[in-house]
């Protein structure tokens, strides 16, 4: 009953989402067409359920050419490759509203781990791999949450950054993940959905630990 749940939760909260952020979303459209490389979406091959790729919708915060760029598939705090306009749609996560579309054609649910490119993906425990993506991938969901400021993360480490999220990183966001697939719910989801939200104007809040207080403990430098 709950993955039909689920999903009909998924379809009814992604048509009603874009009906009402169409003032917002539209505005931004005509930002990105008059500014920077006038290019309003970027469309990515990343992996999704059992393992499948896709190819997930975002709007363009970044220069085009910047996974051959140095940094390559990881933004850090201040990346050079972030067009102004695209630090703003980053920071309040607006550029990953146009994933609505993917999430009303099954490619996504809105709560559940976030779909990763090989790359980012390949670094992950192979206990992981294997079961991270038996259900779909998510507009949000607990490594979303804990993880929402990687970007900091990664430019404070003092180590070279993909050396920094295949040791710490990964590590930590497939034990979450694993966590999530053992307390799936309807009403789990509906509490990462509201959390969130919650973390944007309240970063430092620990409300997230007081409603989960079964969270796995993991020890990632520079993570509060």
């Amino acid at each position: 009953m709950y993955p039909f749940l689920k999903r009909t939760i998924d379809i009814a909260a992604s048509l009603l989402a874009l009906l009402v952020l169409s003032p917002l979303l539209l505005p931004v459209c005509v930002v990105l067409l008059l500014t920077g490389e006038h290019h309003v979406f970027y469309r990515q091959r990343r992996i999704g359920r059992h393992n499948k790729t896709f190819g997930i919708w975002k709007f363009a915060t970044m220069l085009k050419d910047s996974p051959n760029m140095t940094g390559g598939l990881h933004t850090t705090r201040r990346d050079p490759r972030v067009l102004p306009f695209g630090h703003f749609l980053r920071i309040t996560k607006i550029n990953e509203l146009p994933q609505l579309l993917n999430i009303l054609l099954g490619d996504m649910s809105i709560v559940g781990p976030r779909p990763l490119v090989d790359k980012t993906f390949d670094p992950y425990p192979e206990h992981v791999k294997r079961t991270i993506y038996n259900v779909r991938p998510g507009l949000t969901g607990i490594g979303s949450i804990v993880f929402r400021d990687e970007e900091k993360l990664l430019s404070e480490s003092g180590m070279d950054v993909t050396a920094f999220y295949a040791r710490h990183i990964a590590p930590a966001k497939g034990e979450l993940e694993l966590w999530y697939q053992r307390r799936r719910s309807f009403a789990t989801d509906m509490a990462l959905i509201f959390l969130t939200a919650w973390v944007i104007p309240f970063p430092k809040s620990r409300l997230l630990h007081r409603i989960f207080k079964d969270l796995p403990d993991i020890d990632v430098p520079g993570l509060e």
